[in-house]
């Protein structure tokens, strides 16, 4: 079992009351400008001959390319004047870069009932494109339900672990181990987009703050009902964990089934992955670490 090294995806953003719709339109507005001027940027470059691209790199109108332009622009050396490099900005605990996810967590209910009908229009065209008729009697309702599927499915785009954990740290003179095993997570590939399911075990050694414990769980939930990486989730709870009370240490493991490697690929439907992040003192004391692995391996 390996510990994740790599650098947290989408850190916890500072805790703040004061957030509007407003605020969130501006928040959005901002990255639209940023991502345009890492394209605009992008673009003399490739004029220039300084870097090579593909099409899909320098298409305007989503977020996951102008994220690719955005880098590209800042390994090619830097991006425009005035403009915060992308690695720098606050962080907002979404996806990165994520303008999509900040305009659906601010969304109206007419804007999410847009958003249903957009999603079932490309439903029913993927319908076609398999061979179906989307008008017959057992697919008519299909697109819609599998839209709201999917939105259930990543509902943790606009969920924030700030918001559930601010009012639920407590202080307490507790410096054992804490941990919270046989954690179910249902989560989705983001290369396939097909579902991977296990249990994740979570325990940290608090520093006269514990987090209430049922919001331990709550975090595992949010972070994997996003298209993910198994490696990432591991690492976002550990990281949500250590910013939020900063306990002396925090450990994460989580076990899945990968249907991308049952249904498809290799077929193996015997196979898990085992992903493990270990911060604090479950990095620094081989003991802390084993006594954490012995007690999540004990099902007693």
């Amino acid at each position: 079992m390996s510990n994740s090294t790599s650098t947290p995806t989408a850190p916890l953003a500072p805790s703040s009351s004061a957030s509007t719709s407003t605020s969130q339109a501006d928040e959005i507005a901002e990255l639209r400008a940023m991502l345009a001027a890492a394209n605009a940027r992008l673009s003399g470059l490739q004029q220039q001959g300084a870097i090579t691209t593909t099409a899909a790199a320098t298409t305007t109108g989503t977020a996951a390319a102008a994220a690719a332009a955005a880098a590209a622009a800042a390994a090619a050396g830097g991006g425009p004047a005035g403009a915060i490099p992308l690695s720098r900005r606050p962080s907002t605990g979404l996806s990165w870069p994520s303008v999509g996810a900040l305009e659906r967590r601010a969304e109206s209910r007419e804007d999410n009932e847009a958003r249903i009908e957009r999603m079932a229009a490309a439903v029913r065209e993927l319908l076609t494109c398999i061979g179906e008729d989307p008008t017959r009697e057992g697919l008519l309702e299909t697109p819609y339900r599998m839209a709201k599927a999917l939105l259930f499915f990543t509902k943790g785009y606009q969920e924030l672990p700030t918001e559930i954990m601010n009012n639920a740290i407590f202080v307490e003179d507790h410096d054992e181990m804490v941990i919270v095993k046989n954690i179910d997570v249902f989560s989705m590939c983001e290369h396939h987009m097909v579902p991977f399911i296990g249990k994740c075990a979570i325990g940290y050694i608090p520093n006269k703050k514990v987090l209430g414990l049922s919001k331990v769980a709550r975090l595992a939930e949010i972070y994997s009902r996003r298209l993910q990486l198994q490696e990432r989730l591991t690492k976002q709870i550990a990281v949500a964990i250590q910013e939020s009370i900063d306990p002396q240490g925090v450990a994460v493991v989580v076990e899945c089934s990968h249907m991308c490697m049952v249904m498809r690929g290799v077929q193996k439907s015997g196979s898990s992955t085992v992903s493990s992040s270990m911060l604090g003192v479950f990095r620094s004391d081989p003991k802390t670490r084993e006594e954490f692995l012995t007690l999540i391996r004990d099902n007693k």
